[in-house]
């Protein structure tokens, strides 16, 4: 694999949850920030921008309706783009606002929330199936990166202090996450795992923040593979795009940057595009929830 990356859309404050939507051949993403959603278009380069009444953390394909499912604040809602008004889905109760999101392959939406580092601990991970949102997994700081491996039987999950990669057993029918387990440790690496999307090999590709300056794959058997190296310090996010899936997106972020070091690095929170890296990534699944169904109750 060699590639470089380049960069197709100008910087955000906090580039984060870049969506591949194959329908509409756009890179989804958002800037958490500013509570903005962009629409990158790869034919054109154009990046539309709509802004939002609280940040957008997290996007997902919806099953059989136009628009979007989206993580924000603490409520999982639908966007019915390019409106920015948001009908309610599901509320989390744990954490400050909700953080990285993904859909398993049955079509449930599992999204984290996010503490304080100070306060470690008092987020969660969710799966939000219709209208009800269940705590999957406690005791979490800062919910990131999510995805299943191509047989869907393994998730790989971050939760940033640890400083590392985990892997669980997946149950696809029930959604239940079980032997839990190291897949790559990270405290010796440069910068802090954030988010992370897995290509049509299995191998698992984590965006590494807080000066990491690279993208890592790890093989299934939790051996480093590759790297891609940015120009940027702060990696936020990837994933796969493009009419093949053999684009890398990654998002970046200006986060704790000073204005010397904004200097230096200008494209900070920059959307990059990586090609020609000999792996392609899997389309993503769309959310199953009940568009036409009233919501009981939400925070």
């Amino acid at each position: 694999m060699s590639a470089d990356p380049v960069e197709v859309a100008a910087p955000a404050r906090l580039g984060e949850g870049p969506l591949w939507d194959p329908v509409r051949a756009r890179l989804m993403w958002v800037d958490l920030l500013a509570s903005t959603v962009h629409e990158f278009d790869p034919a054109t380069g154009h990046d539309a921008v709509v802004e939002f009444d609280r940040p957008v953390a997290a996007l997902a394909l919806l099953s059989g309706g136009d628009g979007y499912l989206v993580a924000a604040g603490l409520e999982v809602a639908v966007c019915a783009w390019p409106s920015p008004r948001l009908r309610p889905v599901a509320g989390l109760d744990r954490g400050e606002r909700a953080n990285d999101g993904a859909v398993d392959p049955a079509g449930r939406f599992v999204v984290g929330t996010m503490a304080d580092e100070a306060t470690p601990g008092q987020a969660a991970l969710y799966s939000v199936a219709g209208v009800t949102a269940r705590v999957v997994v406690e005791g979490v700081t800062i919910s990131n990166g999510l995805d299943w491996s191509p047989d869907g039987m393994t998730m790989y999950y971050v939760d940033t202090p640890l400083e590392r990669v985990d892997a669980f057993d997946y149950d696809i029918a029930t959604g239940a996450l079980s032997r839990r387990r190291v897949l790559a440790d990270l405290r010796d690496v440069p910068g802090r795992p954030d988010g992370l999307t897995v290509d049509a090999e299995g191998g698992v590709w984590v965006a590494m923040a807080r000066g990491g300056a690279a993208v890592r794959r790890f093989a299934p058997d939790g051996r480093a593979d590759h790297v891609v190296g940015l120009p940027v310090p702060n990696a936020t996010s990837v994933a796969f795009g493009g009419p093949d899936l053999g684009d890398l997106y990654v998002t970046t972020s200006q986060l704790r940057m000073t204005e010397d070091d904004l200097r230096t690095w200008p494209s900070a929170g920059a959307l990059f595009r990586v090609d020609d890296l000999g792996v392609t990534g899997r389309p993503p699944v769309p959310a199953r929830v009940p568009l036409d169904r009233p919501v009981p109750h939400f925070r």
